[in-house]
């Protein structure tokens, strides 16, 4: 009767050991997926010692700015870096990009597009975590003790550079520019990092690299975020202007027409066409309002954010649900109306913003303007953006191309 009583103990007892390991299991590998790094050939190692996810109990609110390069990026994601209550992020999803491209031969194609994008949201879901340790997987040379000097634009992160993570010489509330907060903090400690992202009510993302919101959805309905997306989109011919003043190798074929008035054989019409095309479905898939859409996304032409920066912001954080800071309004009246000399800077953010929204219509020649409007009439037609009919239409800065549109939130 002894022996008995002993067995079924030890039966009960391994038992209990039995599901307590199938609940680790569970729990460890169905809340963390590596998809990205799996099917780029990454040691299996960096999956594994990924973090462990849980529900956003907290209901910290995450913000992922959508956006493409040109398109006033920079200048939406200091809305929410200049927030003190919000822990700001500048492409992140660089350094996925600048791991993982160079192993393709292409970059383009199907299969690359679903690692990157697969990466890119493993990464995501950790930087919503705060765990800013998984970032290490993707900097080159590998962070030492979670130290690197190597993280992309870190000075773009008002966190980043000031008190507790970086302790610069100087008043406690001094704010250093992007320059100067690389040169005077010294490499970031990705822990210190860590901390002050867990001590703020909100994390913000700005990212040019996911191309449509339809690429966020496994994010969007991830339970263990709360994440809301801000689609920021742009008139085609003022990123393609901006581009072509810009990155002025690449798009040199772009400037070769405007001086000479003759369109190259050999034009990348891609440069122009992706642009157009992403926004066109993604824009597509927000005003369609799918379910999984509700209340987790807005559409903001920027502009819109030129012409009325403050009542914009404000629609902004109300869609968010997020009170309005000070500082954030203060940093509008002071970088919506300045000199443009000081906004010289290719990702600079001081500027007289209205005449800025508009200024492409004078950097481009009218021949490009009409290839442009006839290759992206969709998009253009989804956006309320007018088409230039003549020279002199498209010169005359009285005439509006931007038709008055309410993209009301989808709430």
């Amino acid at each position: 009767m002894q022996c008995s009583w002993k067995a079924v103990l030890l039966l009960a007892l391994a038992s209990i050991a039995i599901q307590y390991t199938a609940i680790r299991t569970f729990t460890a590998k169905s809340f963390h997926t590596c998809p990205g790094l799996a099917e780029a050939g990454l040691a299996e190692r960096l999956c594994e010692e990924g973090p462990t996810f849980t529900y956003n109990l907290s209901r910290k609110t995450h913000i992922l700015i959508l956006a493409t390069t040109r398109s006033g990026s920079s200048f939406v994601g200091q809305l929410f870096n200049q927030h003190l209550d919000v822990f700001y992020l500048f492409e992140p999803l660089y350094h996925v990009q600048n791991t993982l491209i160079p192993r393709f031969t292409q970059g383009k194609s199907p299969a690359d597009r679903r690692v990157m994008l697969g990466a890119s949201r493993d990464l995501l879901r950790s930087l919503y975590d705060c765990d800013l340790y998984f970032l290490e997987n993707y900097i080159k040379p590998p962070p030492v003790n979670h130290t690197t000097d190597r993280v992309f634009r870190r000075g773009a992160s008002r966190v980043l550079c000031s008190r507790p993570v970086c302790d610069p010489p100087g008043s406690a509330d001094l704010v250093l520019e992007e320059g100067d907060c690389v040169r005077k903090c010294g490499p970031l400690n990705l822990t210190m990092a860590a901390e002050a992202c867990r001590e703020r009510s909100h994390v913000a993302i700005k990212t040019v690299r996911v191309p449509e919101v339809n690429d966020l959805r496994a994010l969007v309905e991830d339970p263990r975020l709360n994440l809301k997306v801000i689609q920021l989109v742009r008139d085609p011919r003022g990123i393609l202007a901006s581009r072509s003043e810009t990155f002025r190798d690449t798009y040199r074929l772009w400037r070769l027409w405007y001086g000479t008035g003759r369109k190259p054989y050999n034009l990348d019409v891609t440069q122009l066409t992706t642009v157009c095309e992403d926004f066109a479905n993604s824009v597509a898939t927000g005003l369609m309002r799918p379910p999984w859409l509700k209340g987790k996304y807005m559409l903001v032409r920027y502009e819109d954010l030129a012409r009325n920066p403050t009542k914009k912001t404000e629609e902004i954080y109300d869609f968010l649900g997020i009170p309005l800071d000070s500082h954030v309004a203060r940093w509008i009246q002071n970088n919506t109306r300045g000199d443009p000399a000081l906004g010289k800077h290719k990702y600079g953010t001081v500027r007289n913003s209205a005449a800025t929204a508009e200024k492409w219509r004078f950097r481009l020649s009218y021949d490009i303007v009409a290839f442009a409007q006839n290759a992206c009439q969709q998009v253009l037609a989804q956006l309320g953006y007018r088409m230039a009919t003549s020279e002199e239409e498209l010169k005359n800065p009285s005439i509006s191309l931007v038709e008055e549109r309410d993209f009301r939130p989808f709430s």
